[in-house]
Formats: structure tokens, C-alpha cells, sequence
């Protein structure tokens, strides 16, 4: 595998801001690569100091290389290879704000740094041995949690835990390819030195264990977005309200006209033991109105993903219809909700959960139903395994190690194929791990990872 500095562009050193733009108390700024300390010095950092400690923060009052003063900051190094990125970074920490920032990011850029693309950080350390590509796509993953299950599962995954999973099922393919060779390579005694039903366990206990962790995946989506609930109904039936009343505050826009909401709206309400994501959808109903249809069409669409709806009505009428509309267009569980509860008094009937938006009456029985059926439905609460699949690339590729498996399955069991041959998908298999780990340097592969991340990390 190539080093950072073996890449186009490797040997530069990179700038980027590291903290979010606007208003703040600091802001940081991150340097990486072999001129970091030297571009440091330029900004009048280590002034008459010719070997700085490590990891100290120092004081300095940082200039641009033309002279001109630029902030009272703290300057601290991370020397090579026991960074981040493994190449020797500096971090600077400036007052925040807009034009501070700014000013440090060009004195550097004019002391001979290249700003930083986005990832290109992370990208550098994954490329220097500090991290595999499954922990880098954890680092974006605890960036990007919403909730405090993600935030648990990025830090496992950060930590290693499907790395280490994925390095031990890669292991043992290289174990079934070494007694596949042993095999090739004495073909003179009686069935081969390996007796042919251990190879066949083998890989089927293998493809078994690819399958499983293949199947964490809907978990691990789950995880990330949240248990998709839609809030469906007629209009004018609360639903905003409600979605509004269940998140704790107005995202929703509640207005007493029919056909408000022209489209789907989304929010994430972190609850143990798994985050929901609620979708407050149009009215479902006959219109003219074209602009609502394509509203109405999106809340289909939503309702086709969903694992659980809330049927919302101010009345068992409405209840009822909503239920008729929904039943073919969504595999999720239906919890009925009985809006506006403040406004009737009547006794709703059977599993009827009823609520009001403005007393917030039944809010909390009902999040208990929401959990109840989606521990019921088709969100499992509890797999027995902290590991998981938390993005589709990760699935891909054991989906392409299980395919695998199984080709190389059928021609051994078949015998259609010489044993030469039918290795061939055993590597194959080993390929398709080794490229989700990041063992095997495929720059579309890094690309494609990296693209989404932001600049700085």
C-alpha cells in the first residue's frame, strides 16, 4: 500500500480550518506535512526555539510572512508519525469568528501550504497506517451522529470493532485458500491431504458468518437515520401539530387551512433505545392542485420505507380511512392516534392511542407504542452482537465476499470445476474484504469514501 507522500499532491503540506465558520470563542486551524513546522515558523511561531516540544501548547503572536500582525493564539505540534495523519501537523488556535480565521488560513497559504480537500486529512492517515477505511468512515460517522446511538456505534467502529471483525472473516479466507493449495499441491494421495467435507464446512461456515453480519445492516441504518415513523392522515387532522408536539418544538408549520404541508418534513428525536425519525407528510387526499399532488406523492413514497405509521384522525372516521388508504401502501406498523383529544371526550375504541398537541396529553404513552412496535415490527432492538454494518458500502462488500463463497460452493460441491479454478472466488472473496478495509489501495475506492467529508477532517 502507497504512503500520502507517494500520491500526487502527497508531499504538500495542507491547511484547512478545523472548527466551524461564524461566531465563536476559538477557532483551529490544522497544518500537515513536512514544511508545518517550518510554515509555523513563518507565522512566528518557535522564535529562537531550535527544537520545540511536542504536544505543548506555546503562546505566540502570530504575523503574516509580510510582517503584519494577525492574532494572540496558541500553537501546538503533534510531530511525525504520532499524529493524526502520521505526518507532522500543528495546530493553531486563533480568537473565532469570520476575519481571524481567515487571515491565518492565507498567512499560511502564503508561508507555501496548499489548502486541505475535503477528508484529505483523515485520507492522509488512513494512507500512513493510523487508521483503516472502516474507522475513517467512523470518524465522519460521529461527526455526523444525530443521535446517541449513533454517536455509541461510531465510537466502537472508531475503535475497531468491525475492522477487527472484518480482518478476522478475511481471515479465514486466506485459511480455506491455504488448505485449497495444500490440496492442489499433493494431488497424488487418495481424496488429497484435506478431506473434501472440511473444506466444504469451512466455507459454508464462513459464507454463514458473512451472512450474518450482512444482515446487521437494516440495525445499523437504523442507527444512523433513526426508525423511519410517518405521520400520515387527512388533512387538517393534526399531524403537524403533533409532529411539532412530539419533537418539542415548531418545525412544522400549523395553520388551521386544509393542505398546509405540500411537502415531507424531517427531524430526529434522539430516545433510547433507538433515535426516531419522524416525517410529518401531506394530507392524504383527492386535490387538483398539482403542487400538492407532488406532496402527497412523497409522503407515498415515505410510506413505502416507513417501519411504523401513525394513522392520524380527530375522529374514528378519519382513523378509519386513513388506515383503508395506508394498508397497501406501507410494510410498517399502523398505530392509530386519535388527534385533538382535548376537543373530544368521547372514549375511543380497541387500540386507539389518543393525544392533544396542546395539552400533550398521551404524548408519552404514545412514544411508548412507537417503541413497542418498532421493537415488534421490522426494526429488531436486540441482535446479540455490537457489531454492525452502518453503510451501504460496507454491506456491498460482503455481499460481494458471500456471493463469492456460494459460487465457490457450488463448483466444490459439484466438482465441475478443478480446485485451481474454483479458488479463483475464493480470492475473489478475499479481494471484496480487503477492499472494505482499505488493504488494498483503490484510489476510486478512497474517493468515493472521502467525498462527502468535510474540510478540516
Amino acid at each position: 500500500m502507497v504512503t500520502a507522500r507517494q500520491l500526487p499532491g502527497g508531499d504538500d503540506t495542507i491547511v484547512a480550518l478545523a472548527t466551524a465558520t461564524g461566531r465563536g470563542a476559538i477557532a483551529v486551524i490544522r497544518l500537515s506535512g513536512a514544511r508545518a513546522i517550518s510554515i509555523a515558523r513563518a507565522l512566528g511561531a518557535y522564535a529562537g526555539v531550535s527544537d520545540p516540544h511536542p504536544r505543548r501548547a506555546t503562546r505566540v503572536a502570530l504575523r503574516h510572512p509580510n510582517g503584519e500582525p494577525l492574532d494572540d493564539a496558541l500553537i501546538t505540534w503533534f510531530a511525525a508519525p504520532r499524529s493524526y495523519t502520521g505526518d507532522d501537523v500543528v495546530e493553531i488556535s486563533t480568537h473565532g469568528g469570520h476575519v481571524v480565521p481567515a487571515l491565518v488560513l492565507a498567512a499560511c497559504v502564503a508561508a507555501g501550504a496548499r489548502p486541505a480537500t475535503p477528508g484529505e486529512f483523515t485520507r492522509r492517515a488512513v494512507l500512513n497506517g493510523r487508521m483503516d477505511l472502516v474507522q475513517a468512515e467512523a470518524v465522519a460517522d460521529l461527526i455526523d451522529a444525530r443521535s446517541t446511538a449513533m454517536h455509541r456505534q461510531a465510537l466502537s467502529q472508531l475503535d475497531g470493532g468491525l475492522s477487527r471483525r472484518l480482518l478476522a472473516l478475511r481471515d479465514e479466507v486466506i485459511q480455506l485458500e491455504a488448505l485449497i493449495a495444500y490440496d492442489i499441491d499433493f494431488p497424488e494421495e487418495d481424496d488429497g491431504p484435506i478431506a473434501p467435507a472440511r473444506i466444504q464446512n469451512a466455507a459454508e461456515s464462513l459464507r454463514d458468518a458473512l451472512r450474518a453480519l450482512m444482515n446487521t445492516a437494516p440495525r445499523g441504518a437504523v442507527l444512523r437515520d433513526g426508525v423511519l415513523v410517518v405521520i400520515a392522515g387527512p388533512p387538517n387532522a393534526g399531524k403537524s401539530s403533533l409532529f411539532n408536539a412530539l419533537l418539542g418544538e415548531s418545525r412544522a408549520l400549523v395553520t388551521p387551512i386544509a393542505g398546509t404541508t405540500r411537502d415531507a418534513i424531517e427531524a430526529v428525536l434522539d430516545r433510547a433505545p433507538l433515535p426516531l425519525r419522524f416525517v410529518d407528510t401531506a394530507g392524504l387526499r383527492d386535490t387538483d392542485d398539482a403542487i400538492e399532488r407532488l406532496g402527497i406523492e412523497v409522503s407515498t413514497r415515505y410510506l413505502g420505507q416507513a417501519q411504523v405509521v401513525l394513522a392520524c384522525g380527530a375522529s374514528e372516521a378519519d382513523i378509519e380511512a386513513t388506515r383503508h388508504v395506508i394498508a397497501t401502501r406501507t410494510p410498517g406498523v399502523i398505530i392509530p392516534v386519535r388527534t385533538k383529544a382535548d376537543l373530544d371526550a368521547s372514549v375511543p375504541s380497541g387500540s386507539v392511542q389518543r393525544v392533544s398537541a396542546e395539552t400533550g396529553q398521551g404524548l408519552r404513552d404514545l412514544l411508548e407504542a412507537i417503541d413497542g412496535a418498532a421493537a415488534s415490527g421490522a426494526v429488531m432492538l436486540s441482535t446479540g452482537d455490537d457489531v454492525l454494518v452502518t453503510r451501504e458500502r460496507h454491506r456491498a462488500g460482503l455481499a460481494a465476499a458471500h456471493d463469492e463463497l456460494t459460487e465457490f460452493l457450488l463448483a466444490w460441491e459439484s466438482g465441475a470445476l478443478p480446485a485451481p479454478v474454483a479458488a479463483v472466488h475464493l480470492y475473489a472473496a478475499r479481494e471484496a474484504l480487503s477492499d472494505l478495509i482499505g488493504i488494498v489501495d483503490t484510489e476510486d475506492v478512497l474517493d468515493r469514501v472521502f467525498r462527502d467529508f468535510c474540510i478540516g477532517k
